[in-house]
């Protein structure tokens, strides 16, 4: 007879931690949001200043993903306490002669299950292009032909080019969620 699995009630009411692979208030505020909206109980999300391993302007989903796996593997090498690791990069692309802008998240857990997802693309304007085709990286190529400062740790190009319709934590809240999949639905995701 097949009994069903008990469950660790202390466990499920236990605060989990989170640790996310930069120390960015956007990347950690759009992680809190994401596992509070995903989960029942109780986070607490933390950031840590690791290495994503790759260029600083990352270019192409193959080194953006990777940027983005490294943060959440690096944040567990140096964390390995927490209960899950986040790692979300920022990079472009170039699809017919233009540059596009999106973002990659991973999520790993303590079992090894890893959870990733992409968040939705849009394309750059040509002044930004230029200066990122100069060697500068995206957020100062958007502080300086907007006249801004730090917006990669603000509304970024999301939510500068759309006016703040949708700002840089909801553009990366929704991936984080998107992620969460296979931990929202681990009966389906074994490891």
């Amino acid at each position: 007879m097949n009994f069903p699995k008990r469950r660790n009630i202390q466990e499920d009411l236990r605060q989990k931690l989170v640790i996310v692979g930069s120390r960015n208030p956007i990347k950690i505020s759009c992680t809190d949001a994401a596992f509070h909206q995903s989960f029942v109980g109780s986070f607490l999300v933390e950031g840590l200043n690791v290495s994503s391993d790759v260029s600083q302007q990352p270019f192409g989903d193959e080194e953006t993903y990777q940027g983005a796996y490294n943060r959440a593997k690096n944040s567990k090498n140096v964390f390995p306490e927490a209960d899950y690791w986040v790692g979300i990069e920022g990079g472009i692309n170039r699809v017919d002669g233009e540059m596009e802008a999106y973002a990659w998240v991973v999520v790993m857990d303590k079992s090894g299950k890893v959870g990733k997802s992409k968040t939705s693309t849009f394309f750059l304007p040509k002044a930004i292009v230029e200066l990122v085709d100069g060697g500068m990286e995206l957020g100062e190529a958007d502080d300086k032909v907007f006249d801004r400062n730090n917006s990669k740790q603000g509304n970024g190009a999301v939510g500068i080019l759309t006016n703040g319709a949708l700002d840089r934590k909801e553009y990366y809240q929704q991936a984080v969620v998107l992620a969460l999949i296979p931990f929202i639905k681990s009966e389906h995701y074994p490891v």
